[in-house]
Parts: C-alpha cells; structure tokens; sequence
C-alpha cells in the first residue's frame, strides 16, 4: 500500500498483518534500507506507526511484503505526518537531498525530530540541524555500530550527538533496535565519535592483516597465531572475528562496503585536520583504504582489503595444517 492511498484516514494499514488505528502508536518513517537499515527498520515497525522509502522500489515493496510497515511514493510522502524521521543512508551528502532537495523537511511538523543514523560528517550534521531548526523541528546524529549480526538482533550500539532533550526524545525510537545508547555531546558529537571508531576499525584490520601475513610466510598456522593473540594484549574485533571469520575460511561475506569505511576514515582524518591533532595513523589508513577501494572496486567489503596485504606478500592467510605456507591464488 502506498503512504498517499490511505495514510491520512482515521484508520490505516500497515502491512500485511496490523491494522492501527490512529492515535494508538506514534507515526515514525524511515528511509533507506540498507543491509543495516532493513533490520533496523524490521524493528521499529513492531512498535510503531512506520512509513518507509528507499531509492530501490524493489527493497522497499519486499519490505512491506514482510513486515508491517507502509510503503511511501517518495521521500516527501514518507515524512507527512511522522512525529520521528530516521535517515540511514550511505553518506551526509544523501542525508541533505533528503531532506532539502526531495522535501522531506517540509512534511514535517514543527515540533518533529529526524534522527539520522547515517555514519555520516559532523559539519554536515551541524548545518542540517541549524537548517531544521528553523523549522523548529530536532536533529539528532544518531550512528550506529555492531553490523548486520546486531541489527538484526536489535542490539546495535548508537552514538547521539544532540541536546539532551532531543536524545531523551529520541530514545524510545533507538531502543528498538539498539542494546546501547550514549550521549556523547553536542550535534556531531556521535558522527565524530563514529568516524573515530571506524578509523580504529581500518588500522585493526590492516595491521592484523600484515602481522598474519609474515607469520605465515614464517611457517607458523595463522589460526595458531590469532589463538595466542586473542589471549594476548594485541587481540581486537579484527583478530576475534573479522580474520577467524572471514578471512582464515576464505568466505568473506559482503556485509559493509569497503567504500564506507574509507568514507568513514576519510571523516575520522578531517576531522583530525580541523582540530589541529596530528594522525599519522589515521592519514595512513585513510591513504591505504582509498588504494584498497580504487582496487577491489565499490562492491568489495571492508575486510577484502587483506587481499591486497596477501596480494603484495604472494601469500593467502588460510588455517592449514603443515608447517609450509599456502601460495595466494591472488599473487
């Protein structure tokens, strides 16, 4: 069903299921559903009111089909009457033709919040809020972390940068599919917090990549060395389970785009720049990231960049049970 054919009425259908009627949950929309936004979505709409909208039409009639949400005709339509606009979109740039461009703002009510759970910039998040304020409607950035797997669990660890009456408003909604909500400031206060964490993110997977490469080609069976490391001081959630997972059984399932996290790295170095902190790790990460996506291309995911470690090392960091290391199929 699409939003303009029956939202307005006194009673509306959401889904294949629910029938609400007005005034018994509260009108959330959502748009975009990504492989983390789908989930995230899927959650809310067991407690709400929902609305949804994706570029894709395929993903969002799929969605309705499933779950009891409305389907909106644009982005405009998703917004008419929700007290809450969630936004989880690739980067701020898609956040702001949202909103300003395709009218999503304009639909809302003064008085609205839109949470924006975009792993996006904080400048960007600091003049989308000073813009929606004029309307009188709240911002919160609202990040999140823990991927698909915590998505889908509902238990998502958020950022939130924002007033803390916004947060406080803002809570019922991300507790439908988080586990964990910290306010760390003010508006960009949870994008910066976030770019920080993928940027240790992109150094943990790089630098456990090269580690694992010279053992390897050392004789010694990378899935022995990651049992002492993990019991060690230089474990991380590469070394637990990105490389164990994905990389020692050659699956590397396609999860979060490589492209994302050198976005996210590229955020977490300018914001280095603009407060006078020197980085060297970070510009690094940033550098080596941008080489992995022009490389592997826009569809690879972020731990396919130990391909390119294994490519320059001729060497494939696979669990095996002999002493010799197995040649990269790569070199």
């Amino acid at each position: 069903m699409l939003l303009s054919e029956g939202w307005a009425s006194r009673s509306f259908y959401i889904g294949p299921r629910v029938a609400v009627s007005e005034g018994t949950a509260m009108r959330v929309a959502f748009i975009g559903l990504g492989d983390i936004g789908r989930p995230m979505a899927g959650h809310l709409a067991t407690r709400f009111a929902l609305s949804v909208w994706s570029r894709a039409r395929s993903k969002v009639e799929a969605f309705v089909e499933s779950g009891n949400a409305v389907a909106a005709a644009s982005a405009a339509d998703a917004a008419a009457g929700a007290r809450v606009l969630v936004t989880c979109l690739p980067t701020s740039v898609e956040v702001e033709e949202v909103l300003f461009a395709a009218g999503a703002a304009e639909q809302l009510d003064h008085g609205a919040l839109v949470i924006d759970c975009t792993s996006g910039d904080p400048a960007s998040s600091r003049s989308i809020a000073a813009r929606l304020l004029e309307r009188g409607i709240g911002f919160v950035d609202a990040p999140v972390s823990g991927g698909v797997a915590g998505a889908e669990a509902g238990k998502l660890t958020v950022m939130c940068g924002g007033s803390d009456s916004d947060v406080q408003r803002a809570k019922p909604v991300l507790e439908a599919f988080a586990s964990k909500i910290v306010r760390c400031g003010g508006v960009g206060a949870g994008h910066a917090v976030k770019a920080a964490n993928q940027a240790l993110l992109a150094v943990h997977i790089w630098a456990t990549g090269e580690v694992l490469a010279a053992l390897t080609k050392a004789g010694v069976d990378p899935q022995v060395a990651l049992e002492v490391i993990n019991a060690s001081s230089g474990r991380s959630n590469a070394s637990q389970n990105l490389i164990p997972e994905r990389v020692l059984t050659r699956a590397f399932p396609r999860t979060f785009r490589l492209a994302l996290l050198e976005k996210d790295v590229r955020i977490a170095l300018e914001l280095a720049r603009e407060t006078g902190t020197a980085a060297p790790f970070t510009e690094l990460a940033a550098r080596l990231f941008a080489e992995a996506r022009a490389e592997l291309g826009e569809a690879a995911d972020h731990v396919e960049a130990v391909r390119l470690i294994e490519r320059e090392a001729a060497i494939e960091i696979a669990a095996y049970g002999s002493p010799n290391p197995t040649p990269s199929s790569q070199s």
